[in-house]
């Protein structure tokens, strides 16, 4: 799996995950906000990276949209 965030992006704080189809997961909240052809249990497994690294995702997110 591949996670991205954008530097153009939009509220909420959230990554792109691309694999075997895609999703975008809510940093805050762990919810999946869209997914599209993306297993349930890739899902769920881009869910814990993100939960298991919450902080360097927020820090990232923050980096670039303050």
């Amino acid at each position: 799996m591949r996670f991205v965030i954008y530097t153009a992006d939009h509220e909420p704080a959230h990554a792109h995950v691309f694999g075997d189809g895609e999703a975008r997961i809510d940093i805050v909240n762990l919810c999946v906000i869209t997914q599209g052809g993306m297993s349930d249990r890739d899902v769920r497994r881009a869910v814990d990276v993100i939960e298991a690294n919450r902080q360097l995702f927020l820090d990232t997110w923050r980096n670039y949209h303050g």
